[in-house]
């Protein structure tokens, strides 16, 4: 019988890495902030607790943090507000809730969550996701509250340089940053999702995926993230998968349910899967990102075919936790 390795992995989006204009102590700064995020996280599994609440966790801290688009620190969209995408889904039972295009909810991960296990719908979608997260008595804020200026000052540049709407973490930057601004992946141009996938004791898989969308995106436009199949899924049979990248490539090909597919219909392995999807399939229609995995005896796969990926993992009961931006 194998021996179950519960895991927690978390990413906060790919893209080009601006090496150039980075200075130490901002990249510190992610690694830093991705360690306590999987410490927290970490702990969940190793006193037993389940892979559903450790992603929830996870993601509701990545939400909270202003250096990843998602939650507080979330991109604006051309008409400069706030659209935000949750999506969570169990391994076991295949459950799943999401929201999409919400303005007002701290935490969309708690929403998508509250949809998950308090309805018989899976997404929700603007005002009625709202209503719906204010019936369970979530935490309600004005849009305000996800607006940083350094956000605000990407949209202008965006604005300026090319019109379109970008990914928010790819190229090189957009205008010179000083080096002590400049983050380790071109926030200009990354793909700003956060997402987090778990196995727990009990040997159950969970999901989750969280993002404020794209920089200078078109109101009402929605990406793979509250997709199940598209950048979320789980399976216990064969993977839980979170995805960031180009989320119109994402839906396109199923990426995330592709690679549980390959697994159960193939034979592949995690990583074969994986890798397969990611350096294959995805780059044949202009896909670029990468996505986070476990499959159901822990092993993991951290794959993208950017040049980074702000990401990390940690196994229940062990002291190491690693963390990594470049490849």
């Amino acid at each position: 019988m194998d021996v179950i390795k519960p895991v927690i992995v978390i990413h906060g989006g790919a893209g080009t890495i601006s090496r150039h204009a980075v200075s130490a102590e901002k990249e510190q700064e992610y690694h830093a902030a991705l360690r306590h995020i999987l410490l927290a996280s970490q702990q969940i599994l190793t006193a037993g607790g389940s892979a559903v609440e450790a992603v929830t966790l996870a993601v509701t801290m990545l939400e909270d943090c202003p250096l990843f688009n998602a939650g507080k620190g979330a991109v604006f969209t051309h008409a400069e507000t706030h659209e935000l995408d949750a999506a969570i889904m169990r391994g076991e039972d295949q459950q799943a809730g999401a929201v999409t295009c919400v303005s007002h909810l701290k935490n969309p991960i708690k929403a998508a969550r509250a949809v998950m296990e308090h309805s018989d719908h899976v997404l929700f979608v603007g005002q009625g996701a709202e209503a719906f997260a204010q019936q369970h008595a979530l935490e309600w804020v004005e849009s305000s509250y996800f607006s940083t200026e350094a956000r605000r000052e990407q949209l202008y540049r965006v604005r300026g340089s090319q019109g379109g709407s970008v990914l928010d973490h790819s190229g090189e930057a957009l205008t010179a940053a000083p080096a002590q601004e400049a983050s380790p992946i071109n926030e200009d141009k990354k793909f700003g999702t956060v997402g987090a996938v778990a196995l727990d004791h009990q040997g159950n898989l969970a999901a989750a995926t969280s993002t404020g969308g794209m920089t200078n995106k078109q109101v009402g436009r929605v990406g793979d993230t509250p997709i199940f199949g598209a950048g979320t899924y789980a399976d216990n049979q064969t993977a839980a998968v979170s995805c960031t990248g180009t989320g119109e490539s994402f839906m396109r090909q199923v990426t995330a349910y592709d690679v549980c597919a390959l697994m159960r219909y193939a034979g592949l392995s995690l990583e074969q899967a994986t890798s397969k999807v990611v350096m294959e399939k995805l780059p044949t229609i202009g896909g670029e990102g990468g996505l986070i995995a476990v499959d159901a005896q822990g092993n993991i796969s951290l794959s993208f075919n950017s040049e980074g990926m702000y990401r990390g993992y940690a196994y229940a009961g062990e002291e190491d936790v690693v963390t990594a931006i470049f490849k």
